[in-house]
């Protein structure tokens, strides 16, 4: 399956936009910079805290994941809280209605596994309107999440 002829330079712009997002939300909120950050997956939320405790809490939504081998979409991997992935099957819905083989199918390869991580956020945030994402490491990879709105905490 052929992706649609306008896709290519649809992704060029939702990455755009959300590099321009990213650096924004980054500006603004310093998500690189806190002690820590935890995420809670049944709640939605992902917690950027300090010293004294929480600074910026994010609404999220789980994008998907990356091990050493693939790519996993969220809406794919069982192990996810439903409410955590709910979202994602409207972009995996916007692949199925515009014959996008790579938001429908559930593994991806790629050579360039954190670029791909990237890129399906950057996807995933213009179909759902999202602030931005975030990348959390793991043992073999890393998680990608969807930020769809955030919070200061006093």
């Amino acid at each position: 399956m052929k992706a649609p002829d306008w896709y290519d330079a649809w992704c060029e712009e939702a990455f755009a936009a959300f590099t321009s997002r990213q650096q924004r939300m980054d500006e603004a909120y310093r998500l690189g910079s806190w002690l820590r950050y935890d995420y809670d997956t049944a709640a939605g939320t992902l917690t950027f805290s300090d010293a004294e405790g929480p600074r910026v809490v994010a609404d999220i939504q789980v994008v998907g994941t990356i091990s050493a081998r693939n790519w996993l979409w969220g809406w794919a991997n069982v192990q996810w809280p439903d409410s955590s992935v709910a979202a994602m099957r409207q972009v995996r819905d916007f692949g199925a209605q515009n014959g996008i083989e790579e938001l429908t199918t559930e593994v991806l390869l790629s050579d360039d596994l954190p670029g791909l991580g990237w890129m399906l956020t950057a996807i995933a945030a213009r179909v759902l309107e999202a602030e931005g994402g975030y990348s959390a490491p793991a043992p073999n990879g890393a998680t990608y999440f969807l930020i769809r709105s955030l919070k200061s905490v006093s």
